[in-house]
Formats: structure tokens, sequence, C-alpha cells
């Protein structure tokens, strides 16, 4: 009996998809709807280049503007020739319409500078970056980030100008710009024109003080402390606490001058000088250039020395001393040629002429009635010469000299070589006095007067044989009496006589004199200043930064 077949189960696919797959479906689409809102709300990635990465941190370093965090540091590596650090940041979207080629950055950390203190905040919070937004309408990606913050942004009310010195390392940024001492801007930029082997200066006068910018507006440096020690003495000028420890640059127009036009230019260019001092001698452009032939010291005559008319300035020393152009080699016969101005200005305002060309001729004129110039202590404390003209109605008349391609201004010995030079001439006359031949006749009168002596002595002791004769006693009374004032009057010279001893006395003295005195005569026949110098040779000055 054969059994039948179990029943076979029926296989049917089932179409219906299983609602647990929504989850990693929904999943997948918030992940990349996140994306896509990350990306959207992302803003450009820039490159910053600085110079040292201290303070900077990954991830942490945020970028600020007006204190609100705009971007985040993402990286930072070298460069590819390791000179300076690339320092990537992402920035968010609404910061995309900051960046442009005029756009400022630079690290925000405590600073103890010119300016005063800033970034103390940072001292917990730590180092961040911030941003000054462009005006420009071109937009950048790649910036250099400031060594310091910027002193004033490049939209901000004022004028900006530029200065010019020979010399760089005269002013820094930040340093103070003074008027009458009163801080009215900053120095913003320094640089350096390899061309023109100039250093420039961008300062930035605020407003509404760059209204005292005009066309003779002069510019120079100003230290805290100014001391100066020249042939007017010393000038000692103190300027604000800040120039005092940072320096600055003070300007005005010079009294006295025209202001000029006002400047509204920005980066208009002036020149920067040392001092006041030299902002005054340039306004003296007309002068006329002589030289000053000297065959005295001239030690102690420096440049910008004045040059004198009884007391009232019309030049300036312009060089000490100018090339020597004489073929002659022997040094000991050359005088010292010191170049000076005659400037017109000065001039004018005690004289009038018209042109240099008046004052020329009238200069060449008094060189024929005396004018001549000579060196003089203008103080004695420092050394300092000046030179001095004046009219000497005595010397002969001037012949026009040449000293390469300049007039030679007649000069004359004076103040202390014209006195040495008459101790000198004195000095020669004491040596020319016949003082040998005076001794040796005072000797002779000496011997003279001691045979006289003992002559007299002599007739003394005669007549006293005579008084005591028989002879001479018989003699009446009156005879006997005159014969003893006569004995007593020729006793005075004997040499127990008190005229005798007074007189040789006397003598004696004066042989000591005569023996003290010939040393002297010597020392002033050889060295004839050792009357108001010391004989002994003063040693070497030593410079004080020479000591070890």
């Amino acid at each position: 009996m054969s059994n039948p077949s179990p029943p076979q189960a029926k296989k049917e696919a089932i179409k219906q998809i299983s609602s647990i797959w929504l989850v990693p479906v929904i999943a997948v689409g918030i992940g990349i709807w996140m994306l896509f809102q990350f990306i959207t709300s992302q803003g450009p990635e820039i490159t910053l280049k600085i110079d040292t990465a201290e303070g900077i941190e990954v991830g942490k370093t945020e970028i600020k503007a007006l204190n609100v965090k705009v971007g985040v540091v993402t990286s930072v590596t070298l460069n590819e020739d390791y000179s300076a650090i690339e320092v990537t940041a992402q920035m968010d979207k609404d910061a995309a319409r900051m960046l442009k080629d005029d756009t400022l950055f630079w690290v925000v950390k405590p600073r103890i500078g010119k300016s005063g203190v800033s970034g103390l905040d940072t001292l917990l919070s730590g180092a961040y970056i911030q941003l000054r937004p462009g005006k420009s309408e071109n937009e950048q990606r790649t910036f250099k980030v400031l060594d310091i913050p910027p002193v004033a942004p490049p939209d901000a009310k004022g004028l900006r100008l530029i200065l010019s010195h020979n010399e760089a390392g005269k002013l820094g940024v930040g340093d103070p710009v003074l008027y009458e001492g009163f801080t009215v801007g900053r120095v913003e930029n320094v640089s350096f024109d390899t061309a023109s082997k100039k250093a420039h200066y961008q300062l930035f006068i605020f407003e509404p003080y760059n209204s005292l910018i005009r066309k003779r507006t002069r510019f120079w440096l100003t230290s805290g402390v100014d001391l100066q020690m020249s042939a007017e003495g010393f000038n000692l000028k103190i300027g604000s606490i800040e120039s005092l420890i940072t320096g600055g640059v003070s300007f005005r127009v010079p009294r006295g001058r025209e202001p000029g036009e006002l400047i509204t230019k920005q980066k208009s260019k002036f020149r920067l000088y040392n001092n006041i001092k030299e902002v005054r001698e340039r306004f003296y452009e007309d002068y006329l250039e002589y030289v000053m032939l000297f065959n005295e010291s001239v030690r102690g005559l420096q440049v910008g020395a004045p040059v004198e008319y009884r007391g009232i300035r019309i030049g300036t020393v312009s060089k000490v001393p100018l090339e020597m152009i004489h073929s002659d080699k022997n040094f000991s016969n050359k005088d010292i040629p010191v170049l000076v101005r005659i400037e017109l200005d000065r001039v004018k305002s005690h004289v009038y002429y018209e042109n240099l060309e008046m004052l020329k001729a009238s200069l060449k004129e008094e060189f024929n009635y005396g004018l001549r110039a000579s060196l003089k202590t203008a103080n004695l404390l420092t050394g300092a010469l000046l030179v001095d003209v004046s009219l000497f109605a005595d010397e002969p008349a001037y012949k026009r000299q040449r000293y390469g391609d300049y007039d030679v201004f007649p000069t004359k010995a004076g103040g202390f070589a014209q006195i040495q030079k008459e101790i000198s001439s004195f000095v020669k006359k004491i040596n020319n006095l016949p003082v040998e031949d005076t001794l040796l006749t005072l000797n002779k009168t000496l011997d003279t007067s001691q045979q006289t002596l003992l002559a007299a002595e002599k007739v003394a002791v005669e007549l006293n044989q005579l008084l005591a004769q028989k002879e001479t006693k018989a003699i009446p009374g009156e005879v006997r009496n005159s014969l003893q004032q006569l004995q007593e009057t020729l006793n005075g010279f004997s040499p127990d006589g008190v005229p005798y001893q007074n007189l040789e006395q006397a003598l004696v003295q004066f042989e000591q004199v005569m023996a003290e005195l010939q040393p002297v005569l010597r020392q002033i026949n050889e060295k004839p200043n050792s009357l108001i110098f010391s004989g002994e040779k003063a040693a070497d000055p030593i410079p004080v930064g020479g000591r070890q």
C-alpha cells in the first residue's frame, strides 16, 4: 500500500521592504544635509605669512574683527625656503567681503611698546589674529601679517607725510609726532630706498592737526634731552615724558617766516633735519664763500661756529679745515684753511644789500680799509672759538688772493696768539739787554770802591800817627779839634765803620740776586712762553672711552 506524498509548501517572494531600513536612510540624508550646510556655510580659505609662529596654535588661535570671531587657524607650516611661516586659516562665510587687498592682519598679544601697553586680555585667553577689513574693490586671499598694530587705518581722517633723511634708524614705528610738545601724530612706517640711499619715514597726522602742515613747515628730530655745548655756551632742552623715553619728531614753521599754503596732498615729501638749529641755518640760502688762512691753532673751531662782526653774526663756519691744495711738502709753513659763509640775510638785517654782488663789492672795498678776520675765544669753559671780523686801520692794503676756487678773506692773528706774540717780543728785548756787560762794570766799580776804602783807611792810620806826635799836640786847640773831627769822619770808612759794613752788605745781596736771576733769564731765553705756561710738559689726554 503506497503512502501519499506529503504536501509541499508553496514559496512566494515578498515584495514589501521592511520599514527598519528607513533609519539608516534618514541618517544618511541628515548627514548629507549637514555636510551641505557645512560646506555652504564655510567661507574662503586664506594664507597668512608671518615671521614667527609664537602664540599661534592650530584649531585654537582665532581670527577676530571687532572682537567677533570670523575664522580659525587650520595649519601652520614653513614656506619652501624656510624664510617665513605660512598660516592657513578657514574664514567664515560672512568674512569673505572683508578680504580685500588693503585688509590688515596682526597678532594681538601682550605688548609693552612706545605707544603704551596693549593686549593684556590675551594673558588668559591666548593670542589671536586681528583683522581690519579693507575698503578696496579687489579681493585677495594671501596676506602679510604686520609685526605691530597699525597706527591708523587706511581710511582714517588725517594726513600722511613722507620724511627723508640720509641715515636710517632715526625714528621707529609708533614714535610720536609733536607740535609744541603736544602729540598730534605717529610714525606709521619706516623704509630705506637703496637707489637714493635715503631713509623714508611715513607719518600720520591726526585730524584736525593736519591743518598745521604748511609748505614751509620744517621737521626735525626730537630727543628726550638735548644738551649742546657750542660757542654760545650750554643749551639744554627737555621734551615730553614720552619723547624722553622714545624720542620723536617735531615740526612747525620757523618763527619770522611765511607759512605758505596748506598741504592737503597725501604722502607729500619733506626733509627731516637733525635739530632745530640746523633748520634755522638752512634758511640762509644766499651766501658768499671765502677761505680764511690762519697761521695759528684752530683747535676749538667747529663747523657751525659763528662769524661775527663786533658781536653781530654775519656768517657761519662751513668746513674746518678745508683741504690743503699747496704742493709744498714743508708742513710747518702751511696756513690752516677754513671755509666760511658770509650770509646775505644775516648782513641785511643790519646793513641792506640788494644782492650778493653788492655784498661782494662792499667786502672787497672794506678789505682795503683793514677789514680782517681773527680767531677769538667764544667760551672759556668749553674752549670753543669763533671768527671775529673787525677793522684794523694800520693794516696795509689788501691784494686779492685765491685759494683754489675761493676768494681769500684776509686774516690777522688775534686773541691769545697776539698776546703770545707780544710776550715773545718782550722776552726778546730782555734777552737783548747787556746784562753780562752791566755785571762786569758793576764788579769793576766794586773793586774801585774797595781800593778807595783801603786808601781812606791808610790815610786814617797815618793821621792817627800824626796826631800822636808831640808836634801835633802843640797845635792850637782849634786846629786839633778840627783834626779830631776829620779823624772821626775817616774812621767811619774803616772796616769797623757802619757805612763800610752797610755798603759791603748791599754788595753781597746784589751779587746773590744776580746769581738767582741767571737761571730765570736762561729759561726765558730757551722757552719764551714759560711766563704763562708751566715749564713742565703736560701729559697727553687719555680718552675716557679708551680706558680698560
